[in-house]
């Protein structure tokens, strides 16, 4: 199979689909590997690296794009829509349920898409998110922290205090890998901490690990609003697979917090949970500031960091880039539920329910579909 890796075209996203010993596992189980001339760069990759081990470096985005499948890091930009064509597999993160118009742009060409962050894993997992949800989470706190200082319109606090001085509140809504990575660096830096979730389980996890030292919550609306009224720095890190985000925090709650509060939110590229967010931001120009509380809205958090995530998404992508690329896509869904289930769309159709779902669109049974083939 011919797999394609072009220059990601997603504001300020330098990470790149690929590193060259993934590459260069493709490669060793046959496979051609076409990188984009400079498609590595942002990660401090070169063509040469690509080049030493047997891949292609092409100058035209069209030929990259000629391949049999297209590895990519984040979703396909308006000006790449031109690309898609029914033979075509995308193999990328989505989050097609905060995106209608790519849904319907894949739909209606007939290509594959499989998206990273919907492959469950044996434990009912999401193994090929979690590496960016690592990321993510532990980058939310530390970007929180430098907007919360004065030059940059926050209340001034230093988030760990000094001796003498109260420490800063950090509130954490969502107990999942994003959330326990914002604790960690949370607690690392001082905070006090509070972070809520709606398993009874995952909380007691938490605790059996930090103990009383933090404040661990049911999440509900009374909870989320007396929590965040004080709170100086606030992390949105509340994932439903495919589906679009709830909106859990109202205007009404982000309106009692003090001017010059901070709040991050992970999942918005999923819609995001507050109800305040009327917009996405980028790494170039990544807070808007409403009802005194600024809002960082970044939807590829883990590109300020393009070399870490690279090495940690090639990590986990690559085994399922060779089952789908040795396979085919039907045999590798069939042999593999992760993949199976990373199936958005296929043969001008919506394959997962929550998207169908978010988006009002007709759902298919990926099976089925195959089926009737």
């Amino acid at each position: 199979m011919k797999i394609g890796i072009p220059k990601e075209t997603k504001s300020n996203e330098k990470r790149v689909a690929i590193t060259p010993i993934g590459a260069e596992l493709l490669i060793n189980e046959g496979h051609e590997v076409y990188i984009e001339a400079g498609a590595g760069v942002g990660a401090d990759i070169t063509d040469k690296e690509y080049e030493e081990i047997g891949a292609t470096v092409l100058e035209r985005t069209e030929d990259v794009w000629a391949a049999d499948m297209i590895m990519k890091v984040k979703e396909p930009q308006p000006s790449e829509y031109k690309y898609f064509r029914k033979e075509l597999i995308i193999f990328t993160y989505l989050h097609l349920a905060n995106e209608p118009e790519l849904t319907k742009a894949l739909a209606d060409s007939g290509t594959t898409a499989v998206a990273y962050e919907t492959m469950v894993g044996p434990n009912d997992d999401l193994p090929l998110l979690m590496p960016m949800s690592v990321i993510a989470g532990r980058i939310s706190v530390q970007i929180a922290s430098y907007f919360l200082q004065s030059p940059q319109g926050g209340k001034g606090k230093l988030i760990g205090g000094v001796p003498g001085v109260k420490n800063g509140k950090v509130v954490i809504i969502g107990g999942g890998i994003a959330g326990q990575n914002a604790l960690q660096i949370a607690r690392g830096l001082g905070a006090h901490v509070t972070i809520l979730d709606v398993k009874p389980e995952v909380l007691q996890q938490i605790e059996e690990v930090y103990g009383n030292s933090i404040i661990t919550l049911m999440s509900n609306e009374v909870n989320i609003a007396n929590s965040i009224k004080n709170a100086d720095i606030v992390v949105g890190a509340v994932l439903i697979p495919g589906s679009k985000a709830p909106k859990l925090v109202t205007k009404e709650m982000i309106e009692t917090m003090q001017p010059g509060s901070v709040i991050v939110d992970i999942a918005v590229d999923q819609g995001g949970i507050f109800e305040t967010e009327d917009r996405t931001t980028t790494h170039e120009d990544p807070i808007y500031t409403k009802h005194g509380v600024i809002h960082y809205a970044v939807p590829n958090m883990p590109g300020a960091v393009p070399k870490t995530a690279t090495t940690a998404l090639t990590n986990v992508t690559v085994p399922h880039a060779i089952e789908i690329a040795n396979s085919g896509i039907i045999k590798a869904a069939e042999d593999s539920n992760m993949v199976y289930t990373g199936v958005n769309v296929y043969d001008g159709y919506v394959t997962n329910k929550g998207v169908a779902e978010a988006l009002g669109m007709e759902y298919r049974d990926f099976a089925k579909l195959v089926l009737k083939d």
